[in-house]
Protein backbone atom coordinates (compact mmCIF):
# COMPACT_ATOMS: atom_id res chain seq x y z
CA UNK A 1 0.00 0.00 0.00
CA UNK A 2 1.37 3.41 -0.97
CA UNK A 3 0.80 6.70 0.82
CA UNK A 4 -0.87 8.14 -2.29
CA UNK A 5 -3.58 5.48 -2.08
CA UNK A 6 -4.58 6.33 1.49
CA UNK A 7 -8.27 6.95 2.07
CA UNK A 8 -8.24 10.11 4.17
CA UNK A 9 -11.66 11.30 5.28
CA UNK A 10 -10.63 14.47 7.11
CA UNK A 11 -7.44 16.30 7.98
CA UNK A 12 -6.46 19.59 9.61
CA UNK A 13 -3.47 20.70 11.67
CA UNK A 14 -4.78 18.87 14.76
CA UNK A 15 -6.17 15.50 13.60
CA UNK A 16 -6.27 13.07 10.71
CA UNK A 17 -9.17 10.66 10.12
CA UNK A 18 -8.69 7.82 7.66
CA UNK A 19 -9.85 4.35 6.66
CA UNK A 20 -7.53 1.50 7.63
CA UNK A 21 -7.71 -1.28 5.02
CA UNK A 22 -7.91 -5.01 5.71
CA UNK A 23 -4.54 -6.56 6.46
CA UNK A 24 -2.64 -3.40 7.44
CA UNK A 25 -1.57 -2.98 11.06
CA UNK A 26 -2.39 0.23 12.90
CA UNK A 27 1.20 0.25 14.17
CA UNK A 28 3.81 -2.47 13.74
CA UNK A 29 7.13 -3.15 15.47
CA UNK A 30 8.39 -5.11 12.47
CA UNK A 31 11.00 -3.18 10.52
CA UNK A 32 10.07 -2.78 6.88
CA UNK A 33 6.42 -3.74 7.44
CA UNK A 34 4.03 -1.01 6.26
CA UNK A 35 1.56 0.18 8.88
CA UNK A 36 -0.84 3.09 9.14
CA UNK A 37 1.50 5.20 11.27
CA UNK A 38 4.41 5.00 8.83
CA UNK A 39 2.16 5.52 5.80
CA UNK A 40 0.46 8.54 7.34
CA UNK A 41 3.73 10.08 8.52
CA UNK A 42 5.01 9.78 4.97
CA UNK A 43 1.80 11.44 3.74
CA UNK A 44 2.24 14.33 6.17
CA UNK A 45 5.91 14.71 5.26
CA UNK A 46 5.08 14.88 1.55
CA UNK A 47 2.24 17.31 2.12
CA UNK A 48 3.01 20.95 1.44
CA UNK A 49 1.86 21.93 4.93
CA UNK A 50 4.85 20.12 6.42
CA UNK A 51 7.84 22.47 6.47
CA UNK A 52 11.10 20.98 5.18
CA UNK A 53 12.88 23.06 7.81
CA UNK A 54 11.22 21.06 10.59
CA UNK A 55 13.61 18.65 12.24
CA UNK A 56 12.78 15.00 12.70
CA UNK A 57 9.75 13.11 11.47
CA UNK A 58 6.16 14.36 11.67
CA UNK A 59 4.33 13.89 14.97
CA UNK A 60 1.49 11.36 14.85
CA UNK A 61 -0.12 9.74 17.89
CA UNK A 62 -2.20 6.56 17.89
CA UNK A 63 -5.45 7.18 19.81
CA UNK A 64 -7.22 3.86 19.29
CA UNK A 65 -6.51 0.75 17.24
CA UNK A 66 -8.13 -1.84 15.01
CA UNK A 67 -7.04 -5.46 14.68
CA UNK A 68 -4.84 -5.98 11.63
CA UNK A 69 -7.46 -7.93 9.61
CA UNK A 70 -10.22 -5.41 10.39
CA UNK A 71 -11.08 -2.50 8.09
CA UNK A 72 -12.40 0.74 9.52
CA UNK A 73 -12.19 4.37 10.57
CA UNK A 74 -9.36 5.62 12.78
CA UNK A 75 -8.49 9.06 14.12
CA UNK A 76 -4.87 10.08 14.78
CA UNK A 77 -3.54 13.15 16.59
CA UNK A 78 -1.08 15.39 14.76
CA UNK A 79 -0.05 17.38 17.85
CA UNK A 80 0.63 16.51 21.52
CA UNK A 81 -2.26 18.80 22.51
CA UNK A 82 -4.70 16.91 20.27
CA UNK A 83 -3.40 13.60 21.60
CA UNK A 84 -3.99 14.64 25.21
CA UNK A 85 -7.49 15.91 24.46
CA UNK A 86 -8.54 12.88 22.42
CA UNK A 87 -7.16 10.46 25.01
CA UNK A 88 -8.93 12.36 27.79
CA UNK A 89 -12.16 12.17 25.81
CA UNK A 90 -11.70 8.48 25.08
CA UNK A 91 -11.11 7.68 28.76
CA UNK A 92 -13.87 9.91 30.18
CA UNK A 93 -16.84 9.83 27.84
CA UNK A 94 -15.61 7.52 25.13
CA UNK A 95 -15.89 7.69 21.36
CA UNK A 96 -18.94 6.50 19.48
CA UNK A 97 -17.45 3.36 17.92
CA UNK A 98 -19.75 1.30 15.70
CA UNK A 99 -19.06 -1.86 13.74
CA UNK A 100 -20.79 -4.13 11.27
CA UNK A 101 -20.14 -7.86 11.45
CA UNK A 102 -21.35 -10.65 9.20
CA UNK A 103 -21.63 -13.72 11.41
CA UNK A 104 -22.26 -17.40 10.84
CA UNK A 105 -25.46 -18.11 12.74
CA UNK A 106 -28.40 -16.37 14.36
CA UNK A 107 -27.96 -14.73 17.77
CA UNK A 108 -30.37 -15.79 20.53
CA UNK A 109 -31.99 -12.33 20.54
CA UNK A 110 -32.59 -9.63 17.93
CA UNK A 111 -30.95 -7.08 20.23
CA UNK A 112 -28.86 -7.57 23.33
CA UNK A 113 -25.97 -6.32 25.44
CA UNK A 114 -23.10 -8.76 25.91
CA UNK A 115 -21.05 -8.38 29.07
CA UNK A 116 -18.22 -10.77 29.87
CA UNK A 117 -14.87 -10.85 31.58
CA UNK A 118 -11.98 -11.42 29.18
CA UNK A 119 -8.28 -12.14 29.51
CA UNK A 120 -5.54 -11.84 26.90
CA UNK A 121 -2.90 -14.49 26.19
CA UNK A 122 0.10 -12.54 24.90
CA UNK A 123 1.92 -15.73 23.92
CA UNK A 124 -0.74 -16.75 21.37
CA UNK A 125 -2.08 -13.23 20.71
CA UNK A 126 -5.60 -14.40 21.51
CA UNK A 127 -8.21 -13.58 24.13
CA UNK A 128 -10.89 -15.64 25.84
CA UNK A 129 -13.91 -15.38 28.11
CA UNK A 130 -12.98 -16.00 31.73
CA UNK A 131 -14.27 -15.68 35.29
CA UNK A 132 -14.10 -12.36 37.17
CA UNK A 133 -11.41 -13.70 39.53
CA UNK A 134 -9.05 -14.74 36.71
CA UNK A 135 -5.72 -12.93 36.85
CA UNK A 136 -5.72 -10.08 34.34
CA UNK A 137 -9.47 -10.28 33.71
CA UNK A 138 -11.17 -7.13 32.39
CA UNK A 139 -14.83 -6.39 31.79
CA UNK A 140 -15.93 -6.32 28.14
CA UNK A 141 -19.25 -4.91 27.00
CA UNK A 142 -20.93 -4.34 23.65
CA UNK A 143 -24.45 -3.87 22.32
CA UNK A 144 -25.63 -5.53 19.10
CA UNK A 145 -28.73 -5.31 16.92
CA UNK A 146 -29.61 -7.60 14.02
CA UNK A 147 -29.57 -5.57 10.79
CA UNK A 148 -32.75 -5.63 8.74
CA UNK A 149 -32.67 -6.95 5.19
CA UNK A 150 -31.71 -4.31 2.66
CA UNK A 151 -29.82 -2.23 5.22
CA UNK A 152 -26.69 -4.35 5.41
CA UNK A 153 -23.15 -3.05 5.03
CA UNK A 154 -22.04 -6.39 3.57
CA UNK A 155 -24.85 -6.53 1.02
CA UNK A 156 -24.28 -7.94 -2.44
CA UNK A 157 -22.17 -5.71 -4.62
CA UNK A 158 -20.36 -3.94 -1.79
CA UNK A 159 -16.55 -4.20 -2.17
CA UNK A 160 -16.23 -5.62 1.35
CA UNK A 161 -18.85 -8.32 0.72
CA UNK A 162 -16.61 -10.45 -1.52
CA UNK A 163 -16.04 -12.99 1.22
CA UNK A 164 -16.05 -15.95 -1.16
CA UNK A 165 -12.35 -15.85 -2.11
CA UNK A 166 -10.21 -18.93 -1.68
CA UNK A 167 -11.85 -21.89 0.01
CA UNK A 168 -14.32 -20.01 2.19
CA UNK A 169 -17.90 -21.16 1.73
CA UNK A 170 -21.06 -19.17 2.35
CA UNK A 171 -22.51 -20.09 5.74
CA UNK A 172 -25.93 -21.64 6.02
CA UNK A 173 -27.26 -18.83 8.17
CA UNK A 174 -25.45 -15.50 7.64
CA UNK A 175 -26.61 -12.64 9.87
CA UNK A 176 -25.38 -9.06 9.88
CA UNK A 177 -25.06 -7.28 13.21
CA UNK A 178 -24.73 -3.59 14.05
CA UNK A 179 -22.47 -3.28 17.08
CA UNK A 180 -21.76 -0.43 19.47
CA UNK A 181 -18.57 -1.00 21.41
CA UNK A 182 -18.56 0.21 25.02
CA UNK A 183 -15.10 -1.12 25.93
CA UNK A 184 -12.04 -1.75 23.79
CA UNK A 185 -10.63 -5.11 24.81
CA UNK A 186 -8.26 -7.17 22.69
CA UNK A 187 -10.26 -9.03 19.99
CA UNK A 188 -13.38 -8.21 21.99
CA UNK A 189 -16.06 -8.34 19.28
CA UNK A 190 -14.62 -11.48 17.74
CA UNK A 191 -14.45 -13.33 21.06
CA UNK A 192 -17.83 -12.23 22.42
CA UNK A 193 -19.72 -13.09 19.22
CA UNK A 194 -18.02 -16.48 18.96
CA UNK A 195 -19.01 -17.08 22.59
CA UNK A 196 -22.74 -16.81 21.73
CA UNK A 197 -22.36 -19.18 18.78
CA UNK A 198 -22.07 -16.51 16.08
CA UNK A 199 -18.42 -16.40 14.97
CA UNK A 200 -17.53 -13.81 12.35
CA UNK A 201 -17.20 -15.08 8.79
CA UNK A 202 -13.55 -15.24 7.74
CA UNK A 203 -12.15 -15.07 11.28
CA UNK A 204 -9.45 -17.76 11.36
CA UNK A 205 -8.70 -17.20 15.05
CA UNK A 206 -12.16 -17.65 16.56
CA UNK A 207 -14.29 -19.27 13.83
CA UNK A 208 -13.67 -23.02 13.81
CA UNK A 209 -14.80 -23.31 10.18
CA UNK A 210 -12.13 -20.85 9.01
CA UNK A 211 -9.05 -21.89 11.00
CA UNK A 212 -7.63 -24.06 8.21
CA UNK A 213 -7.74 -21.29 5.62
CA UNK A 214 -5.13 -18.64 4.94
CA UNK A 215 -7.31 -15.67 3.97
CA UNK A 216 -7.55 -14.29 7.50
CA UNK A 217 -7.63 -10.73 6.19
CA UNK A 218 -11.05 -11.38 4.69
CA UNK A 219 -12.76 -11.20 8.07
CA UNK A 220 -16.21 -9.64 7.72
CA UNK A 221 -15.86 -7.02 10.43
CA UNK A 222 -15.68 -3.28 9.75
CA UNK A 223 -15.49 -0.23 12.01
CA UNK A 224 -17.87 1.69 9.79
CA UNK A 225 -18.77 4.64 12.03
CA UNK A 226 -16.87 6.90 14.43
CA UNK A 227 -18.15 9.86 16.48
CA UNK A 228 -16.03 12.15 18.65
CA UNK A 229 -15.44 15.78 19.58
CA UNK A 230 -12.77 17.74 17.77
CA UNK A 231 -9.99 18.29 20.34
CA UNK A 232 -9.62 22.01 19.56
CA UNK A 233 -13.02 23.28 18.43
CA UNK A 234 -15.12 20.73 20.39
CA UNK A 235 -17.29 20.34 17.28
CA UNK A 236 -18.96 16.93 17.06
CA UNK A 237 -17.35 14.93 14.27
CA UNK A 238 -19.30 12.13 12.57
CA UNK A 239 -17.85 9.71 10.03
CA UNK A 240 -19.83 6.90 8.42
CA UNK A 241 -18.69 4.61 5.60
CA UNK A 242 -22.29 3.69 4.78
CA UNK A 243 -23.69 7.17 4.40
CA UNK A 244 -20.58 9.04 3.32
CA UNK A 245 -18.49 11.15 5.68
CA UNK A 246 -19.01 14.50 7.27
CA UNK A 247 -19.14 16.55 10.40
CA UNK A 248 -21.84 18.39 12.33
Amino acid sequence: MKSDTLEILYEDKHILVCVKPHGIATQSKRIGTPDMVSLLKNHIYQNSSWSTSDKGEPYLAVIHRLDQPVKGILVFAKTPFAARELNRQLQSQGFGKYYRALVDGQPPQEEDTLENYMVKDARTNTSRICTPDTSGAKIARLHYTVVKKGQGYFKKGHPDSNWGRGKLQFPLSPTELDIQLDTGRHHQIRVQLANIGCPIIGDTKYNQHCKDFSDWQEIRLCAYRLDFQHPKTHTMMHFNLQKGTGQI
